[in-house]
């Protein structure tokens, strides 16, 4: 990844301050000096259910918060969203900021998907459990998210946790942040175009 870069960190959960926060200002804390962070709390930004409107005409265009995200987002060359795990997936903040993803695809002059595969998703979760495993639905919603965009995917920093600061205790978490961010990630394929390229070569 070559030339400036700008950080969008999206939070996710419904209290400040807590671990998957922690755990992401930590990795951005190794961020190259100078490089440019944004860091919205998805909750004081709330966004309406979204409405599917794909055989109904154009959809509307944004408006107050949803327009600020939409243009935080075409801002970014790095989007990271800071979800912690809610029932083995990302909170309601966070889904509902990927439904309207869904409506910013048929916005006219927008080119949202092109748009999206010049960029770079990452994420960040902590969880109350000790097995990494729990956190696979939250990291296939976005590692496929990502593969729908042709996006580039990082990969999602895991930390363990359930009261505020204890991720900071996890020393596997804290050794991981220190480079997260340092990868060269690859561009998201979904597993059967994976398993058709394995096929062909």
């Amino acid at each position: 990844m070559s030339g400036a870069r700008s950080f969008l960190f999206l939070l996710g959960s419904t209290r400040p301050g807590g671990n998957t926060e922690l755990l992401a200002r930590e990795a951005a804390g190794r961020l190259p000096a100078g490089t440019a962070q944004r860091w919205l709390r998805l909750a004081e930004h709330p966004l309406p259910d979204f409405e599917d409107r794909r055989h109904g005409g154009e959809p509307p265009a944004p408006e107050g918060a949803e327009a600020m995200l939409l243009a935080a987002t075409l801002a970014a060359t790095d989007l990271v969203i800071a979800s912690p795990l809610y029932w083995y997936s990302v909170s309601t903040p966070t889904k509902r900021l990927l439904d309207h993803w869904s409506g910013w695809l048929r916005l006219p002059g927008v080119s949202f998907r092109a748009e999206m595969a010049r960029r770079t998703l990452w994420g960040v979760t902590a969880h109350a459990h000790r097995e990494p495993e729990v956190a696979a639905p939250l990291i296939g919603t976005l590692h496929h998210s990502a593969a729908y965009f042709g996006m580039r995917f990082g990969g999602v920093l895991l930390g363990s946790g359930s009261r505020p600061g204890d991720v900071l205790a996890d020393e596997g978490a804290m050794a991981r942040a220190e480079t997260f961010f340092a990868t060269e990630p690859a561009v998201a394929r979904f597993p059967y175009v994976e398993d058709l390229l394995a096929r062909a070569s």
